[in-house]
């Protein structure tokens, strides 16, 4: 199997996945999907979550779904798109809530790239899509990857906050030592479930007041 791509203290973590039978039929059945349909986010940005967050600066966890399945928008990210693009519903919601907390004016781009590089892990379940196809590559071994990064993540790591935001990322509470973590639970933010229970959540400000707690920088949500 080719060598894995990945930021360096990340490929550390996982090494020993990326040797279990799963990983390489995983690894067999993306590539047969790059060569032959549309599928994004482009293969380069298929870890970017992983690469633009090293173990070392992890703060918060986000956990999404799978990546956006329309041309031009997802960059693997979970809920961030690329710059240029409209900010999708379930992100506009995500920054209202944080303008309720904090106050200030709706970001003009949809990019959170800013988010990993200050320590959050915007971590979909599952990795790819095909275009026009949500979902379509679930089951094929994506999920016990990112499960297994949450579960090292919660076992190696002290105090990084979780938000599990609809019953999706909720099923992952299992995975996670709350007992020293803080973990944080709400509806989606999706225009669907947002007003049930997403809205007032006060997750970000709850975030931040752990971390300033513990002496680690907080978060610049916008």
């Amino acid at each position: 199997m080719q060598e894995i791509k990945i930021e360096s203290s990340w490929k550390d973590l996982l090494k020993d996945e990326f040797q279990k039978p799963y990983f390489s039929s995983l690894v067999e059945f993306i590539k047969k999907e790059y060569a032959t349909k549309d599928i994004f986010p482009p293969a380069k940005y298929i870890f970017s979550a992983l690469d633009n967050c090293p173990v070392e600066n992890l703060k918060i966890v986000i956990i999404g779904q799978d990546p956006y399945h329309t041309p031009g928008v997802a960059n693997g990210l979970a809920f961030s798109a690329n710059p240029g693009n409209k900010i999708p519903p379930s992100l506009q919601n995500i920054f209202k809530e944080i303008i309720a907390e904090y106050g200030g004016a709706m970001p003009a781009s949809p990019d959170l790239s800013s988010w990993a590089k200050q320590g959050i892990l915007l971590l979909n379940t599952t990795l790819t899509v095909q275009s026009g196809k949500p979902m379509s590559h679930k089951d094929h071994g994506w999920e016990t990857f990112t499960d297994a990064i949450i579960q090292k993540i919660s076992e190696k790591k002290d105090n990084l906050v979780f938000m599990l935001w609809g019953a999706h990322a909720q099923k992952k509470q299992s995975l996670i030592d709350s007992a020293k973590h803080l973990v944080l639970t709400s509806p989606h933010p999706s225009p669907f479930s947002a007003a049930s229970g997403f809205f007032g959540n006060n997750h970000f400000k709850q975030a931040n007041d752990y971390l300033s707690l513990l002496g680690i920088d907080p978060i610049k949500w916008l």
